[in-house]
Parts: C-alpha cells; sequence; structure tokens
C-alpha cells in the first residue's frame, strides 16, 4: 500500500472512532434521553464531531489529502474515489475552522430541541429564533467556500444530491405538480366508494411493535445487525459497521401510520445491512446520497409495500395479530391502504398525493433560503400553498410547518423523496425484464429481490454520482 494512503488510513480508523461514538449519542439523542439532559448530550455529540474535524482540518491530514489527489492516478479505483471525496471535503471546509464547526453543530442540535419543544406545544414561535439560526450558519458554511456554485440553494441541493440543480428540479417539480393537480381532480370525480371507517380504530402498541418485528423480518431486514425502538420523527440511522438501527411512531388510533413507516425505515436499513463489505474497508460506505436512498426506502414502502401483492402476503398475519380487524376483508384493506385523498401529513399520504407535499416543501425551501420569504411568516405560506394544491388546512403547527424534523438540519433535503421515485420506477423495469415482480412478493421471496437490488443497485451506489449511478442500473437518463 502507498505509504502515504496507509498514513490516511489510521487517521480515518480514529476518525470513524469519534464518528461512531457520536452516532450511538445522536441516536439517544432523538429516541431516549430525558428532556432535561437533551442539551448537556447535545454538547457532548458535538464535542466528538469536533474531535473528527479537527483531524481532517489537521496540517498532517489535509498535506495527505492534497498529494494522494495529485497523484490520484496511481490508486486503485476505490482508494480514487476515496481520495476524491476527501479532497471535496477538504475544500469546502477549507475556510472553516474547528471553533466554527463546534459552533454550528450546537446550533443544529438546539434546533432540534427547540424544534421538539415547538411540535409538542404546537407553537412554531418557538423555533422561529433556532430556524433563523440554522439558515445564517447554512448560509454561512457555503459562502466560505472557495468553490461554490453561484446559486445558494444550488450548493444546498448540491450537497444532498449530487450535480441535481434548480434548473433541473424546477422543471421536474412543475411538470410534476401540474400532472399530479389534474390527476387528483380525475380520481376526486370517480363514484367508487372505498371503506376507511376502521382505520381509526384503537391498536395496542405493543401488537403493532410485534408486527413491526414481522414485518422487517420478513423484508429481509436482520435484527442480529439492527434495533427496533421509538421517536417523534422516524429515522433509520447507520452507527457502524453491522449496526442499521430503525425507529418509528406508534398511534393507537392510526395503524396503517405505523406500517409503512416501518416498511420505509426498514427499506433504508436493508440498504445499510447490504452494503458492499470492501466499501467499509475503503473508508467509503455511507457514501450514497439521499435520492438513492430514498429510492430503496420508498420502493420496499410503495412499490412493494402497497401492491396487491404484499397485502395478499401480509393479511393473514395482520388479521391475527390485530383481531381489531377481524371483520375486513383483504379486498377492503387493500383499498384503505391505496386511498387517494389529499391530507395534511406528509408521511401518511397516498403515494399520489404525497408528491405535492414535496412540492410545497421545495418551493418553501426556495424562497427561504433566497430571503423572499422570511421565517417568521413560513406558517402563513405553507397553510396557503396546502390549501391551494391539496384543498387542506393545517387546525395548528404541529399538523402543519413543525411535522417534519428535517429543516432543523439545514435546506436540500425533501427533493430526495421525489427523486427517489423516479430513481426506482426506472429500475423496477429492469427487475421486471428478469423476474415476475408480483409473483415473486406473493411468495415473500425477499431473498431473490433483494439480492437483485444488491447486484444492480446497491453494489455501486457508494461509488458513482446520482446521474451515472441510475444510468448505469438502467442505460437511460433520469426520467
Amino acid at each position: 500500500m502507498n505509504a502515504n494512503l496507509k498514513k490516511l488510513y489510521e487517521k480515518l480508523k480514529l476518525i470513524r472512532y469519534y464518528e461512531h461514538a457520536e452516532g450511538i449519542m445522536y441516536f439517544d439523542f432523538e429516541t431516549c434521553v430525558p428532556k432535561d439532559a437533551m442539551e448537556n448530550e447535545g454538547d457532548t455529540m458535538s464535542f466528538f464531531s469536533n474531535q473528527a474535524f479537527k483531524i481532517k482540518k489537521s496540517k498532517a491530514f489535509e498535506e495527505l489529502v492534497i498529494d494522494l489527489y495529485k497523484d490520484i492516478n496511481s490508486l486503485d479505483y476505490l482508494d480514487q474515489i476515496l481520495v476524491k471525496d476527501l479532497y471535496e471535503d477538504y475544500q469546502k471546509a477549507k475556510n472553516i475552522t474547528p471553533k466554527m464547526e463546534l459552533a454550528m453543530s450546537k446550533v443544529y442540535n438546539q434546533a432540534y430541541i427547540d424544534w421538539l419543544k415547538a411540535k409538542n406545544e404546537k407553537n412554531y414561535k418557538l423555533f422561529v429564533p433556532s430556524f433563523k439560526k440554522v439558515i445564517d450558519i447554512s448560509k454561512k458554511q457555503i459562502e466560505l467556500r472557495e468553490n461554490r456554485l453561484d446559486d445558494l440553494y444550488d450548493n444546498m441541493l448540491n450537497d444532498c444530491e449530487k450535480g441535481l440543480l434548480q434548473k433541473e428540479l424546477d422543471v421536474f417539480f412543475n411538470d410534476l405538480k401540474n400532472g399530479l393537480i389534474e390527476l387528483i381532480g380525475k380520481i376526486k370525480k370517480s363514484k367508487k366508494k372505498i371503506r376507511k371507517d376502521f382505520l381509526s380504530r384503537i391498536v395496542p402498541i405493543y401488537k403493532q411493535e410485534a408486527f413491526s418485528k414481522y414485518l422487517l423480518e420478513l423484508n429481509g431486514y436482520d435484527f442480529n445487525r439492527g434495533y427496533l425502538t421509538t421517536t417523534e420523527h422516524p429515522f433509520t440511522s447507520s452507527i457502524a459497521k453491522d449496526d442499521a438501527r430503525v425507529t418509528t411512531h406508534y398511534h393507537e388510533d392510526m395503524v396503517l401510520s405505523n406500517i409503512y413507516s416501518i416498511i420505509h425505515e426498514g427499506g433504508h436499513a436493508i440498504l445499510m445491512q447490504n452494503e458492499p463489505e470492501v466499501d467499509y474497508e475503503h473508508f467509503i460506505n455511507d457514501n450514497v446520497t439521499n435520492g438513492m436512498h430514498e429510492s430503496v426506502s420508498r420502493f420496499f414502502e410503495n412499490v412493494i409495500g402497497r401492491s396487491k401483492a404484499y397485502v395478499h402476503l401480509i393479511y393473514p398475519k395482520f388479521i391475527e395479530t390485530f383481531e381489531e380487524f377481524s371483520d375486513i376483508s383483504e379486498q377492503e384493506l387493500y383499498e384503505a391502504i391505496n386511498i387517494v385523498e389529499p391530507s395534511l401529513i406528509r408521511t401518511e399520504a397516498d403515494e399520489v398525493t404525497y408528491g405535492l407535499h414535496i412540492v410545497i416543501r421545495y418551493e418553501m425551501e426556495k424562497k427561504l433560503a433566497s430571503g423572499e420569504l422570511k421565517v417568521k411568516d413560513a406558517p402563513k405560506e405553507w397553510n396557503r400553498l396546502y390549501k391551494e394544491y391539496l384543498g387542506v388546512k393545517p387546525k395548528d403547527d404541529s399538523v402543519g410547518i413543525l411535522q417534519d424534523v428535517h429543516w432543523t438540519g439545514g435546506f436540500g433535503y425533501f427533493p430526495s423523496y421525489a427523486i427517489g421515485n423516479a430513481y426506482n420506477a426506472m429500475y423496477l423495469k429492469e427487475l421486471r425484464k428478469e423476474y415476475n415482480f408480483e409473483e415473486l412478493i406473493e411468495k415473500g421471496d425477499f431473498k431473490t429481490i433483494n439480492s437483485w437490488l444488491k447486484e444492480h443497485v446497491f453494489k455501486d451506489a457508494n461509488h458513482l454520482d446520482p446521474k451515472d449511478w441510475i444510468k448505469q442500473i438502467t442505460n437511460k437518463e433520469l426520467s
């Protein structure tokens, strides 16, 4: 091994230890830390994050990265990816000091604490000061870059999904918005009656937890390398090698909410558990973009999870676990799962109206990032767009602008959900060329499905930019 590369690996090991510790604390921070301990926990997390950052900002580390980048063609393929990514990180953080990074980290941690309080108290004003700081510090972070893109929001988008900027997304979302509004209008005219009265029946949490574990294992999640618990806003976390943790939020009167949250988050975790071992060895694991990740989670949630074949597969266990629904037929359950109607909550939205939830967030992020929309006026704009696009109006901030946690960490993530849908629609066509997809689902043959995903979707996800990745899978550009 190249002597400089060997030295770099040793430093990356130390960084990994700090990040592992921070990851464990972050998971606790969002799941089980007592309310009064959150600030101290956040400070400890920031300390460990800062220790890792200090190593990256050390003269020795930066010189190793620069020297290796100059001679990058002499490295093997995976180490070229590593050094290229580290060099890009070096350029982005070139003018950010460890002191500044520590301050930024504390802003994001405090924003989460304030968001949680604001959501629980249904009071957006409690989040406003932190939200302003998040936007300001995100802008400052980008303004300090020497090789930044001209537009501020383009930098935020590019950080989340490399190469995908407003020029393309404006067209994508405009077409999506117009198409969905037209489609929803047609669906509203349908005279078909779908029964949904049973969806609010009370189901004890312990039953939902048991069914969650059944679904995760059915879909291919390995509990020997994972863990399930609860949080305010569901997420999945890759803590370390062989440690992909899933969270959910149970509602006694919304059993489907948890079911599809679990299937979605389980999709993220299945990708994490199937990253190539060699990527971990070369420090390029967990390098998948948000859009790639969401393509997999939403593939499980919607393409698989809402299919007639999947409902047929899980129906017997559903009725066995939830006797509260013993009078509900398989067809009634399937139709209720796929009912199309405007709603307030993004994560509860059906597959059709979901896209408009993302359009709203995209339009708001652009305005907030540019300063066209003031933070204090954001709820009013949120409510206006929900009324205009979906015909619904939030009764309070908790089911309105405070429903998602994402803005505690900045902008740019939300478009990944819609882009993910586009990606998985493209690679589903490729999977169908080799297998009878519905038959695999109906038989519960997730071993075959996950093997195909591992070979075609997961294998090079850490290695390629999104546009090259989707083209390699489908031989087509994103559409």
